[in-house]
């Protein structure tokens, strides 16, 4: 899931090299944390969070899959 976060992301922004995931591990639900540069935090959040929702989609539905919940946290670096 880190990485499918991580490719998204990297493909979305303009400074690829900045985008960090970090994955946190809890009982029931793994955090993802994504870091990005902050000229681009506006290109992974998107419009009205249009991008980041669909993002977070992605994961619950990949989620679904491994049986494990999943949450993205835009941070700003």
């Amino acid at each position: 899931m880190k990485e499918l976060v991580e490719a998204i992301a990297k493909a979305l922004v303009d400074h690829p090299e900045d985008v960090q995931v970090k994955s946190v591990e809890g009982s029931q639900v793994t955090v993802l944390e994504l870091r990005v540069h902050p000229e681009d935090l506006g290109k992974v959040i998107g419009r009205q969070g249009r991008t980041a929702k669909a993002i977070r989609t992605l994961l619950g539905a990949s989620g679904m899959k491994l049986r494990r919940r999943f949450t993205l946290e835009i941070l700003e670096s």
